[in-house]
């Protein structure tokens, strides 16, 4: 089993309000965002889960990746223990506008969602952090 962290990039077809659990319902608005989160005990079977349609629901993202409004577009990934997970999201964050709260509740971090303003951004971001694309790439998904 694969120890790591991982950025999923999402894209939100339509400005929608979600009911996300514990934090209530959220505005969000059509455009690129940045999920960062981890997994200590199988960083493959933790990504396959996010991009699973049917399941129950038990994280944020799992409210905000349920329904037809997103899309995941990229995942990017690397081995690394948790701590790592608040510093990708600390880079991302630092270029980006942070959607308080979502992802965070299990540490100190404001967010670890993320809207930005461009896809090359994110590519830079991820490069500066060491994070592999997974090659999940649709023909024409890059285009905003």
């Amino acid at each position: 089993m694969t120890k790591g962290i991982y950025v999923l990039a999402i894209r939100i077809e339509d400005n929608v309000r979600i009911n996300v659990g514990a934090l209530g319902c959220k505005d969000f608005v059509k455009g690129l965002y940045a999920y960062v989160g981890s997994a200590q005990n199988g960083l493959e079977k933790r990504i396959e889960r996010h991009l699973r349609k049917s399941k129950r629901k038990f994280w944020h993202i799992d409210y905000l990746l349920d329904g037809d409004h997103t899309r995941v577009l990229e995942v990017f990934h690397r081995e690394g223990e948790k701590m790592e997970e608040c510093k990708v999201a600390e880079s991302i964050g630092e270029k980006s506008f942070k959607i308080d709260g979502f992802g965070s509740s299990d540490c100190k971090c404001e967010s670890h969602l993320f809207k930005l303003k461009s896809y090359r951004t994110l590519e830079e971001l991820m490069h500066e952090t060491g994070m592999q694309a997974g090659g999940l790439i649709e023909a024409g998904a890059k285009e905003f």
